[in-house]
């Protein structure tokens, strides 16, 4: 069922074209990875799917509606790369102040175990790492137990620990039925935990399928470099 539609979706800022006549859907419980290097579009697509920026042309549809509808928002949940949150809070302070924004919620001590926070609980946010606050933001997120979770490179800080326990509990989240979009520019990522990846590119999208569908269209390609070292001098490097 398809719970998320853009159709013919374009951005335009002046001359410069953000995003180029975009097709996209989402289908229930499906984990789809925008993947592109910095300023491809992956931020400014996400931004429309929510709509906190309006497209130029095209349509987006958000459970049927528009995204800026209420009864849109109570069901999704949001993981942007720049998180304003005040620094004075404690953690479960915070959590608690987000789940009172929707109809239903998590119960708190959940979100803290599924974003690994149960031992930060009662931490000011001042006084977190820069990988702590992205699992924050990351509780924040679901806090609402939304249908969908989009995340603008989440993993940004995180150490590896860290990493795995988040997508292991995303991966979980989309097995009860919840669909996760996320953007990143690490194609290992991208790799290991999206169901199906977009290729976009300059406003574009150039490719998608599943992850083994991708590495099909590349792996023939072939890259050749020059250097300044002589195959002699090379030789004697060993």
């Amino acid at each position: 069922m398809k719970i998320l539609e853009m159709n013919s979706v374009s951005k335009n800022y002046g001359d410069f074209k953000a995003l180029d006549n975009i097709d996209f859907a989402l289908e229930t419980g499906e984990i789809v990875c925008f993947l592109g290097p910095n300023g491809a579009g992956k931020t400014t697509a996400i931004s429309i799917m929510l709509g906190l920026r309006k497209a130029s042309s095209g349509t987006v549809k958000l459970f049927a509606d528009s995204p800026n509808k209420t009864t849109s928002r109570d069901r999704i949940g949001v993981m942007l790369q720049e998180s304003g949150v005040p620094d004075s809070l404690k953690v479960k302070e915070l959590i608690n102040l987000i789940r009172a924004t929707y109809s239903h919620s998590l119960p708190v001590l959940e979100i803290l175990e599924k974003a690994d926070l149960l031992g930060k609980q009662n931490a000011r946010i001042a006084s977190l790492s820069g990988g702590q606050k992205q699992r924050l933001y990351f509780a924040l997120a679901i806090a609402g137990d939304p249908d969908i979770v989009f995340l603008d490179e989440p993993t940004r800080a995180m150490d590896v620990q860290s990493r795995q326990v988040f997508w292991e509990t995303l991966k979980n989240f989309a097995k009860l039925g919840k669909s996760i979009i996320f953007s990143t520019h690490y194609l290992e990522e991208a790799d290991e935990n999206a169901d199906r990846i977009i290729v976009i590119n300059k406003g574009q999208i150039i490719a998608q399928g599943s992850p083994s569908d991708i590495k099909a269209v590349v792996a023939d390609k072939t890259i050749r470099f020059k250097t300044d070292t002589t195959a002699k001098e090379a030789a004697s490097l060993g």
